[in-house]
């Protein structure tokens, strides 16, 4: 059974080898599309490689770099694909696919985007796109899709950044946890995470100020009660209250108040 499986494979290969030099660029376009169809995208975007610059200006040139770019995604090479999705938009502004290659330039920064715990670029890059597509197309049917993947990827800054300012705090360096807590509080204000990061905040200024030099205790043991009501006034029935109580009385006692 083997031997003529494998001459059905050589007669095929041969058959795509005769097609990749043929001149024929009307039968390259047609099988192209042929083996797109049949997700074999990797032939596909070998013939359409061949026959872009040939169709390039032509009725047919968006189709062509339509097909291209999806062969690209449909192989889960979301950065060529998204590459190609773009290019689409900039050689072809008023073709009737124009709209759905400047969603999937959204979707492929989108699928790249990491875990929280790495580089956030390609997050900031879908976000972006998706804010940029829904100001050139309002009334896309698209629009309820951008505003879901929006509050994902902000929900993943969300967890970057409480996990840069813990990190800080964990490893025991106040000031730069300091820097880091009130930034991604005020960057993202509605956190969930909020009452930990401003505890954190706070203790964070206390464990500063009583490692602190003499010169430098006052100011910041000062620092440590200005968070402190801060803190009650946001949440006077937290579960850190005790611990949050006992730093206040600590700071409130070394500032003789």
């Amino acid at each position: 059974m083997a031997i003529p499986v494998l001459v059905l494979m050589a007669v095929s290969c041969s058959k795509y080898e005769k097609l990749l030099k043929s001149p024929d660029l009307s039968l390259k376009y047609q099988k192209a599309i042929e083996y797109y169809n049949k997700e074999d995208y990797t032939k596909a975007i070998t013939l359409f490689e061949q026959i872009k610059p040939y169709y390039k200006g032509s009725l047919k040139a968006d189709t062509v770099d339509y097909y291209y770019a999806w062969s690209y995604f449909k192989q889960q090479d979301y950065v060529m694909a998204g590459h190609y999705f773009e290019e689409f938009g900039q050689l072809h502004p008023r073709s009737l696919f124009t709209e759905e290659t400047d969603y999937m330039v959204a979707y492929c920064y989108y699928l790249l985007s990491p875990r929280p715990s790495l580089d956030q670029k390609n997050t900031y890059d879908a976000i972006t796109a998706f804010q940029v597509f829904m100001n050139k197309y309002p009334k896309s049917k698209r629009i309820s899709d951008c505003q879901k993947y929006i509050q994902e990827l902000r929900e993943k800054l969300v967890s970057k950044s409480y996990l840069n300012a813990k990190l800080y705090y964990n490893l025991g360096y106040y000031k730069a946890a300091i820097i880091a807590l009130r930034n991604s509080l005020n960057e993202f204000p509605d956190t969930k995470y909020r009452e930990e990061l401003m505890y954190l905040l706070l203790k964070s200024n206390y464990l500063l100020a009583k490692n602190s030099v003499e010169s430098k205790k006052k100011e910041r043991f000062q620092n440590t009660v200005d968070e402190y009501y801060s803190f009650i006034a946001e949440f006077p029935k937290s579960k850190y209250m005790k611990e949050v109580q006992k730093m206040y009385d600590e700071s409130a006692q070394a500032l003789n108040l």
